[in-house]
Formats: C-alpha cells, sequence, structure tokens
C-alpha cells in the first residue's frame, strides 16, 4: 500500500490534532483580567465572552491558590468568607462585598484564574499576576477631613481610609502644608486621627492635604496612600496681635478725632462771616399779631391799645410850632 502524499498526510493530521466538539478549549478565554485593590476593595474584573453561533449563556468560574500551595479551589461560599464567583454570569467577582470580611488574608500571597463555560464546553484558564493586599493596594486620603482654625494654629480632624486589622498593619498620618507665598512643609508622622498645627503664623492663609500610609506591624515595611483634596484655611489672631489691633484702632480713632477738629476750626475761620449769616435769628412776628392771626375777631387795636404799657400813652407836654407866613 502507498503511503498518501505528503500534503494529503499533512492535512490528515491537522484534522486530527482538532478539537472536537467536546474540547474543553473550544471557548475562548477571558480577555484582560485584573484585578482591583482600592482600600477595602477587591474586585476581579475581565471582559465578556462573545460567542456568534452559540446558544445559551455564558458562566464564569473563578479559581484562586495561595503561593505556598499547588492547588486551586474555587470561589464558592463556606465558613471563612460569603463570596460566590463560581458559575457565575457577571464579569466581575467581588472579594470583600461590603459589610463582610475579605477572603483573602491581607499578608497572603494569591493567584487568580478565570474561565469561560458552556454547559460540558469550557476555555482556557485566564491568570491573574498573583498579588498582596497590602503590598499592592492603593490607599487612599483620609476620609470626613475637618479643619478649625484656632489662634495661629490649625486643628485638622479626619477618619482613616478603611478599617484595618491592628495585629497586622496600622495607619500613620502625615499632613503637607504651605503659606500661600511660601514653600511646602510636612509634619508626621501622626498616629492620632486629632492633628494640631502650631507656631503659624497669625491671620495667614494656609492650604493643606493629608495622607495617610499604612505601616506593617512585621517587616517595617509601609505603603504611602493618596493625598486628599487641597484645602485652604486661614489662622484666626492670637493675643499679641489682638492687642496691636486694639492698640491700631484707638490711635487711628484718636488721630481721627484730631483731623476732624482741625478741620471744623480752619473751616469755622475760614468761613466766619457766612457762618454767622447763616446763624443769625430771623426776623419773627410781634406777639399782638401772632394773637389777631390766632383770634382774628378780637380787635387789633384794642389789643394793642390794652397790651400797650401806660408810660408809652403819657406825654409831658405837646408844643405847636407854626412857621410864619412871608
Amino acid at each position: 500500500m502507498r503511503p498518501p502524499p505528503p500534503l494529503l498526510w499533512l492535512l490528515l493530521h491537522l484534522g486530527a490534532a482538532a478539537p472536537t466538539a467536546d474540547s474543553p478549549s473550544q471557548l475562548p478565554a477571558p480577555q484582560n483580567p485584573k484585578i482591583r485593590l482600592y482600600n477595602a476593595e477587591q474586585v476581579l474584573s475581565w471582559e465578556p465572552v462573545s460567542l456568534s453561533r452559540e446558544e445559551g449563556p455564558v458562566v464564569y468560574q473563578v479559581q484562586f491558590k495561595y503561593a505556598t500551595s499547588k492547588k486551586w479551589f474555587n470561589l464558592r461560599p463556606s465558613h471563612s468568607h460569603h463570596v460566590n464567583c463560581s458559575r457565575i454570569t457577571a464579569t466581575e467577582c467581588n472579594l470583600a462585598p461590603a459589610g463582610l470580611a475579605g477572603v483573602f488574608q491581607p499578608l497572603h500571597n494569591v493567584s487568580l484564574r478565570v474561565r469561560a463555560e458552556l454547559r460540558e464546553r469550557a476555555s482556557a484558564w485566564a491568570v491573574v499576576p498573583w498579588f498582596q493586599r497590602y503590598l499592592n493596594m492603593t490607599i487612599g486620603p483620609p476620609e470626613d477631613i475637618q479643619v478649625t482654625p484656632g489662634e495661629g494654629s490649625l486643628t485638622i480632624s479626619f477618619s482613616p481610609p478603611f478599617d484595618i486589622e491592628p495585629s497586622v498593619a496600622s495607619f500613620s498620618y502625615y499632613v503637607h502644608y504651605r503659606e500661600n507665598a511660601g514653600g511646602q512643609q510636612v509634619k508626621g508622622p501622626f498616629e492620632n486621627k486629632l492633628i494640631e498645627l502650631k507656631d503659624l503664623k497669625p491671620l495667614r492663609v494656609y492650604c493643606l492635604q493629608v495622607e495617610a500610609r499604612l505601616s506593617w506591624n512585621v517587616g517595617k515595611m509601609s505603603t504611602p496612600g493618596l493625598f486628599s483634596n487641597v484645602s485652604c484655611h486661614e489662622t484666626t489672631a492670637d493675643a499679641s496681635t489682638k492687642l496691636q489691633e486694639v492698640v491700631l484702632i484707638a490711635v487711628g480713632t484718636f488721630l481721627s478725632l484730631i483731623g476732624l477738629a482741625g478741620a471744623c476750626l480752619f473751616l469755622t475761620l475760614r468761613y466766619r462771616g457766612l457762618i454767622k449769616h447763616w446763624l443769625r435769628t430771623p426776623p419773627g412776628v410781634p406777639v399782638q399779631i401772632g394773637e389777631y392771626l390766632r383770634d382774628p375777631e378780637q380787635p387789633v387795636l384794642e389789643t394793642l391799645d390794652r397790651d400797650s404799657s401806660p408810660q408809652e400813652d403819657t406825654w409831658d407836654s405837646v408844643s405847636v410850632l407854626s412857621v410864619p407866613e412871608e
């Protein structure tokens, strides 16, 4: 029996190597799997698998393993966690739901992988590089920041970015601040969530940001965090500044009064005649005329005669002078 031609032999072997309908690798694998580690968030996400000729929904299976183990485990609810990422239709797996503890310890090295499944068929695994939560996470800025200005000081209160296990790590805080026209300064580390910046200049505007850093209790490692938004605040006056303000106000008032008195004296001397004219008493109405105007029925002549004094009605003598006619 003659052997088949080389081309036919190659096609036969390629056909034999082609996956059958039941091959687990016939589905395309999920693309771009990535893990988001921000504060307490731990979310694995990937792009959905699209099938053009298949019917039925595609589900996804997520597995994990620790660096010290070679066995992969399905992410199903158990006594240690409530996360279910086994045969799900969503394209993400939340490893730390709100209000619940995360699946993995913060210092454990963890690897994740995900694949698509459709009935008895499955895709290849898409593996996410191993991560360690406290090492690879992004730490956000402190929350609920409140700044209270004081006498040459600023008091800052806030809450941590998220809750941590005190037996594993702790937060330390740094304040980055500067005067409007000055250089950047840093104060820290602070362990308390109430910080007071002292020895600041009174009545000056300071702009500041707060940073939280995660420090491990073992290994003396530290993970820096993001800065908070810039906020600017003006300090209040201290005792010496208030005394200076009182003295300046008093001196300013005294000088203003002196200046006002001098101006009044100058105007009085310069416009003395005009001022006398303005201040001269205007002519008044005689009393008898005023009474007549109040009571027109009263004879004015009798009123004048009655009100006149006897001395005015007495004459010592009357002389008649005549001029002789020419």
